[in-house]
C-alpha cells in the first residue's frame, strides 16, 4: 500500500531538529504533495512583490523519517512519476536572477497547462519537462534555508531531477530527513530568471537505503547515465569540484591513473550547468552510461 503525505504545514529549511511529519521503512512506495515555490501566493499577473511573504518561499514537505537511516549511509530516491497542477506561474524582477539589473517592476505570467505543452503565448508552446526544483535530506550541521543547495540537496534546480530518474543522497542523521518541493512544468538549465514555470504537485517516489558505500554530494543517475551535483559559492568551483569528485569516485572502479581518467573523462564527460540564481551555485558533471558498463559499474 503506498502511504501519502499531505500538504500539511510546510518546512522553510532543512534541518536536524525538525520534527518528522511521517515514517516510512526503507524500500516504500510513498507519494508526496507539494507547493509551488510561492506557497500558492500568486494566484494572478496582478500580483504585486508586496503581497508576497517572502519568508514562504521554496516550501517544502517533510521531513519524512527513513526507518534503518544512519550518518554515513546512502538514501535512494527514485521518482516513478510527477503529476503537476496547472496554471504554472513565471515570474521575475528588479534584482532578481541574471537580467535583474535591467527590470525595473515585479513581473508575472500565469502559464496554462495544456496536455504535454505549458502556453507561453499564442506563438511558444513548451513542451514539459517535469521536474523537482529542492528535495534532500537533513544537513549535517546547522539549518539550511530550502532555497539554499547544498551536499545535503535542497534547491538543486536540476532538469535530471525528473520521472525515471534515482537521486543519491548523503545520510547525516538518523532517519536522513527527507522532504522535497519546489516542482517545475518546464525549467531550462540555468533558470536564469529566477523561477522555471511554478506549479504544485504530487511525487510518486521509492525511498531506500544503501548500506556500506558513503557519498560526499548527491548523485542522479537515469538511463542515458550518471552526474554529480555540486554547489559553491562561485560556478567556476562547483564545476571543477564536480569533476574532481566523479574522477575520485569512479576511478577506483577502473585500472586507470588519474592522468588517463582524466583524459577519458575530457573525450566523453560533460560539464553542466544546473542553476545560477541561488545563494549558491550548481554545476553538474555527467558520465554516460556507456563508460560505466564498459567497467561493469554499479555504485549500489
Amino acid at each position: 500500500m503506498t502511504q501519502t503525505v499531505g500538504l500539511g504545514t510546510p518546512i522553510y529549511s532543512f534541518s536536524k531538529e525538525h520534527t518528522p511529519v511521517a515514517t516510512v521503512a526503507s524500500g516504500s512506495r510513498i507519494t508526496v504533495d507539494s507547493y509551488d515555490c510561492f506557497e500558492g501566493q500568486i494566484t494572478s499577473s496582478e500580483t504585486t512583490m508586496n503581497a508576497i511573504d517572502w519568508e514562504r518561499i521554496n516550501p517544502a514537505t517533510g521531513p519524512i523519517y527513513v526507518e534503518s537511516a544512519e550518518p554515513g549511509d546512502v538514501l535512494a530516491v527514485t521518482i516513478h512519476g510527477l503529476d503537476i497542477k496547472g496554471p504554472g506561474v513565471l515570474a521575475t524582477g528588479q534584482n532578481l536572477g541574471v537580467m535583474g539589473h535591467r527590470i525595473d517592476e515585479f513581473t508575472v505570467k500565469m502559464i496554462p497547462l495544456e496536455g504535454d505543452e505549458a502556453i507561453f503565448n499564442e506563438k511558444v508552446r513548451i513542451p514539459l519537462n517535469k521536474m523537482i526544483g529542492v528535495i534532500g535530506v537533513a544537513p549535517e550541521n546547522e539549518a539550511v534555508p530550502c532555497g539554499t543547495p547544498g551536499n545535503h540537496g535542497g534547491n538543486l534546480d536540476t532538469v535530471l531531477i525528473t520521472e525515471g530518474a534515482t537521486i543519491y543522497f548523503p545520510v547525516f542523521h538518523e532517519g536522513a530527513l527527507f522532504g522535497l518541493g519546489d516542482m517545475h512544468a518546464a525549467m531550462g538549465d540555468g533558470e536564469i530568471g529566477v523561477s522555471g514555470i511554478e506549479v504544485a504537485g504530487q511525487a510518486d517516489l521509492s525511498l531506500e537505503v544503501k548500506k556500506g558505500k558513503s557519498i560526499k554530494h548527491p548523485l542522479v543517475k537515469n538511463k542515458d547515465g550518471l552526474c554529480i551535483l555540486v554547489s559553491a559559492e562561485t560556478l567556476d568551483e562547483a564545476a571543477k569540484l564536480a569533476v574532481e569528485e566523479m574522477i575520485d569516485l569512479l576511478m577506483p572502479y577502473t585500472d586507470m591513473d588519474v592522468a588517463e581518467m582524466t583524459m577519458l573523462m575530457s573525450s566523453i564527460g560533460h560539464s553542466q550547468i544546473s542553476q545560477i540564481v541561488d545563494p549558491l551555485l550548481t554545476a553538474r558533471f555527467f558520465v554516460p552510461q556507456s563508460f560505466l558498463d564498459a567497467y561493469n559499474i554499479d555504485l549500489f
